[in-house]
């Protein structure tokens, strides 16, 4: 166990184990590992093997400033992975700054990667034919390019004058935290390399008409190397995208529709390793006056193109899914009463079963050629991401912990569980992790974390918001699961849909009285943070209690008509909240910047400038509205941020602006600004 992992210089070098790729064969298990850089201003990724029978330590594999990312096999055994490293045999690679993602090969008997393909506007995902190993990948290119050529001409001329300007002609105009154009996404295909010296061969451009409607979509090629099945966005009027399924054919780019509806949305399709069926996820965004959102897997038949929902019956969310290596059963991950555990599905009969029976949180599923086995990620709120094996026909088994580049932390104190009931009788329950100190004479300070989303769970580890740093510090954390949180039913969704505020607030108020009903939580010293749909949490509950000493804001929403119009995806919005132009009144209903007369608590609000999820305007408002009421307020700005705080640095001075913070107002210790703001 590493211990005291949980100061903060120690934190930010630990070991982040982000993925898990197997070999076709089942010998070899890749994984994406990020680390703090020699320079310590920024993480790395490097690629690391790891034995998947649990004997040998991990090895790293790749070793580069740039870093590696997106490992996948080819039928060889040969490793592909992206990364923007300088290629030692090109006689130009341009400034380190402006690269683009290539793609790589490490030969399956070791020795040095050497690139196999650089499209000028990168390789931003791909995919390989497990049978014939051809490589599909989305790469972006200039929209009415006809050529690399004439794209590569077009974004030098762009360079030398000096031009970062973007015309756009239709939504959507940016997503998360970066710009949408003005090049976009096309989908290729090429050949695999021919011998140890080739690069892939001539990429075959399937898609010369993507426009916007491969943004963000993900997709995969059937293991013979004769089609794609990918996500593609379609435009269904009024600026509102909707979300199919499509098959393209490699030989003559012929696209067509395998699972499209008016209703329901497809995405993130997943080819079965018979080539005969995809598996993706079909999802419901909800209707203004109607039911809330739902998800579901959906089972499409790649030559007939019939469907049917794979989990009839079922509430279950899936996060992830993965074929068995049979093709007769998909396992999934799905939320379920603040775990994440592992299901079976079998086609034939759609019976259902829990694989894993433990407190886990599953990620990364990779099914063994055996059709038994499954390798996948666990985690809990007690212990970091780490690769496990599985056994894939068990009922409510246990995992086996494999040998991980980042040891098992020793957390600072215990985990429990909390239960309450909702007003209307709903049963509620929550985390909480206890610090080592608290007992009945020596109860700790609560504070409270709502979660982002909504439409999730606190279900597992999280680096961004880790409650085991206030542990060490002294602080009990409860990580509630409020409606409308996944996990739960429906029904937990639809108490909340279209009334965040009033009821997720009486959520959060009941789990919140039961835990300070504890005799080792003290009630009078307690504090309230949230980030996303967390932080508007925290704006309506400043708004309408006074019980907090404290409460911290972070990429919060704050006024709701403004930011339904302004985040990257209105049309999503629209469907719960409905058109803020002729339908203002649940905007009205649920936007905490009405009550902020009502503020008293002394808040924190932290925003990041390239947030595009919800805008900085956001913070900025509210900062204004708690400063011209007066409120004891301080602004953490992130100038270099997104929705998440990501780089060493900035992550250490969010925390340490938190700590001193809490201290002050919770603790009454002296405000004490950290050093470096």
């Amino acid at each position: 166990m590493v211990r005291s992992w949980y100061e903060l210089p120690d934190y930010v070098r630990l070991r982040r184990v982000n993925g898990l790729r197997l070999s076709p064969d089942g010998s070899r298990l890749v994984a994406p590992v990020s680390e703090l850089n020699p320079d310590a201003t920024s993480f790395g990724t490097a690629l690391w093997e790891i034995d998947p029978a649990g004997d040998r330590e991990p090895r790293r594999l790749t070793r580069s400033t740039a870093g590696e990312a997106a490992p996948a096999f080819l039928p060889d055994g040969s490793v592909l992975f992206t990364s923007t490293r300088a290629d030692p045999e090109a006689t130009s690679n341009g400034s380190a700054d402006a690269r683009k993602p290539a793609l790589w090969l490490l030969p399956a008997e070791g020795g040095e990667a050497r690139q196999v393909a650089d499209p000028a506007g990168g390789v931003k995902r791909f995919s390989v034919a497990r049978g014939s190993g051809t490589v599909a990948f989305t790469a972006h290119t200039r929209p009415d390019a006809e050529d690399a050529q004439v794209d590569a001409e077009w974004r030098a001329a762009r360079k030398d004058s000096g031009v970062t300007a973007i015309l756009h002609e239709s939504s959507p105009v940016r997503y998360w935290d970066h710009d949408v154009g003005p090049d976009l996404p096309r989908l290729y295909a090429a050949t695999p390399p021919a011998d140890a010296a080739s690069r892939l061969g001539e990429a075959r451009d399937l898609t010369p008409d993507a426009g916007k409607a491969l943004i963000e979509q993900t997709g995969e090629i059937t293991p013979g190397g004769g089609t794609v099945v990918t996500g593609w966005q379609v435009h269904a009027g009024k600026g509102v995208w909707r979300s199919e399924v499509v098959t393209v054919d490699v030989a003559t780019g012929e696209r067509v529709a395998l699972a499209t509806s008016t209703t329901f949305e497809f995405q993130h399709p997943r080819v079965s390793p018979d080539g005969r069926y995809a598996v993706m996820l079909r999802t419901f965004e909800g209707e203004y006056d109607g039911e809330p959102r739902d998800c579901t897997l959906w089972l499409a038949d790649l030559t007939t193109g019939e469907g049917r929902d794979l989990l009839p019956g079922t509430e279950l969310w899936p996060r992830e899914y993965a074929w068995a290596a049979d093709s007769a059963a998909v396992f999934f991950a799905a939320d379920l009463g603040g775990r994440r555990p592992v299901f079976r599905v079998d086609l034939a009969t759609s019976t259902l079963a829990r694989v894993t029976g433990d407190d886990g949180a599953y990620s990364s599923l990779n099914p063994g050629p055996d059709a038994h086995t499954l390798y996948a990620l666990r985690d809990a709120w007690d212990a970091a991401p780490a690769p496990v094996r599985l056994d894939g026909a068990a009922t409510e088994g246990r995992p086996t912990f494999l040998k991980s580049p980042q040891a098992p932390l020793d957390v600072p104190g215990t985990l429990t569980e909390v239960e309450a009931a909702a007003e209307d009788g709903t049963p509620l329950r929550s985390w909480l992790v206890l610090p080592s100190g608290a007992a009945v004479d020596a109860p700790a300070p609560l504070v409270v974390w709502v979660h982002g989303g909504p439409y999730l769970s606190f279900n597992g580890w999280t680096w961004r918001w880790n409650p085991w740093l206030l542990a060490a510090r002294g602080y009990a954390v409860l990580l509630p699961d409020p409606a409308p949180s996944t996990g739960y039913g429906q029904d937990m969704l639809r108490r909340a849909w279209g009334r965040w505020g009033s009821c997720t607030f009486g959520d959060v108020v009941a789990i919140t009285d039961a835990a300070v009903a504890r005799a080792d939580i003290d009630a009078d010293r307690t504090a309230m943070m949230g980030g996303s749909f967390g932080g508007y949490m925290a704006n309506w509950i400043a708004g309408h209690t006074d019980r907090f000493k404290a409460i911290v804001s972070h990429a919060s929403l704050w006024a709701l008509d403004a930011f339904g119009s302004s985040t990257d995806a209105p049309w999503v919005w629209a469907r719960e909240f409905g058109d803020p132009r002729s339908q203002p009144e649940r905007y009205e209903l649920n936007s905490p910047h009405r009550h902020v007369s009502r503020i008293t608590t002394p808040m924190l609000v932290i925003h990041g400038d390239k947030d595009y999820r919800v805008p900085i305007g956001e913070g900025l408002r509210l900062w204004w509205d708690l400063v011209s009421h007066e409120v004891d307020a301080k602004f953490l700005y992130f100038p270099d941020e997104s929705h998440w705080v990501l780089t060493p640095g900035n992550i250490a001075v969010w925390y340490e602006t938190v700590f001193a913070f809490l201290d002050h107002h919770v603790l009454g210790k002296e405000w004490c600004r950290p050093e470096l703001l």
